[in-house]
């Protein structure tokens, strides 16, 4: 990495401090790691203390969001309901859902039921009944800042299989979060997720994965789970990004709707389960904003 900045001239992250007070140690100690070929943040995905404040507070509408959804979701309500309830949150308390017409999506929000993996389209055709579990993808977007994160819900009573399948992927994120901490690598987050997962008898989907988020909906980098320890992405102060597992109780592999090109569903049509939480990387360790 090359610094063009000079130590005097105020420092590129906006806080008005001269460089070599601000965050010249910091970005030589990035370029110490760039120069021992690791992949390093650009400035750009590392927030700023005002963007971070701006980032929690969408955050707190998401988090409403999934909150109010927890204590009414129930068997016979269709995902439609969802999607309004979404809807009608998020705009009362000022925001915006993210997905809404995102690359064409057309719903607020996405419900993914037992089999489906992810984005599943809401719809008053697809009734919650006994047994079902369902992972409910809510996003955010509040005065251009970005916030992220889905929970597992179970209708009624599921089969114990259910249960274990959505406890250990909650557990997975925890193992995952458990790993985030400055000058690690994504990939230490990534092993202790697929660890996990697979010590369990269980598979964690490949080709979708977590993302930075913040000042966009998607930003660097691209957070998988099947990663090995001291790999990927070097993980510094100020960066954001979701953890977000999406655990197969059967074989891995997955396909897309081909009618709608969104829907996500496993192969073998078992049940997949996913929890994501969104978690800034601090000088202690991490911070988790949104969950």
């Amino acid at each position: 990495m090359t610094f063009k900045i000079g130590r005097n001239d105020p420092c590129w992250c906006g806080s008005g401090k001269k460089y070599k007070v601000c965050h010249q140690a910091f970005d030589e100690k990035i370029a110490t790691y760039a120069n021992q070929g690791c992949i390093v943040p650009p400035h750009d995905i590392i927030k700023t203390p005002d963007q971070i404040a701006g980032i929690k507070e969408s955050c707190k509408i998401n988090i409403a969001v999934l909150d109010y959804i927890q204590e009414h979701i129930h068997p016979g309500m269709n995902t439609a309901e969802i999607d309004k309830i979404v809807y009608d949150i998020t705009t009362d308390m000022g925001g915006i859902p993210a997905p809404l017409h995102y690359e064409g999506y057309p719903y607020s929000v996405c419900t993914s039921v037992n089999e489906q993996v992810c984005h599943g389209f809401p719809s008053e055709n697809v009734i919650l009944k006994e047994g079902d579990i369902v992972n409910v993808d809510c996003s955010t977007i509040l005065n251009g800042f970005f916030s992220d994160s889905s929970r597992m819900f179970c209708i009624g009573e599921i089969t114990p299989e259910k249960r274990r399948l959505v406890d250990v992927t909650k557990e997975c994120v925890e193992m995952g979060l458990a790993q985030v901490k400055p000058w690690g690598f994504l990939g230490d987050m990534g092993q202790a997720v697929h660890d996990h997962a697979f010590a369990n008898g269980y598979t964690v989907v490949r080709e979708i994965g977590g993302h930075g988020v913040g000042l966009e909906f998607h930003e660097e980098p691209w957070v998988g789970y099947n990663s090995k320890r001291g790999t990927e992405m070097l993980m510094v102060p100020g960066m954001i990004f979701t953890i977000e597992p999406m655990v197969n109780m059967g074989k891995v592999e997955i396909y897309v709707d081909d009618e709608n090109d969104w829907e996500v569903y496993t192969q073998d049509g078992l049940p997949s389960a996913q929890w994501e939480i969104m978690v800034l990387v601090t000088e202690e360790g991490h911070e988790v904003l949104c969950w």
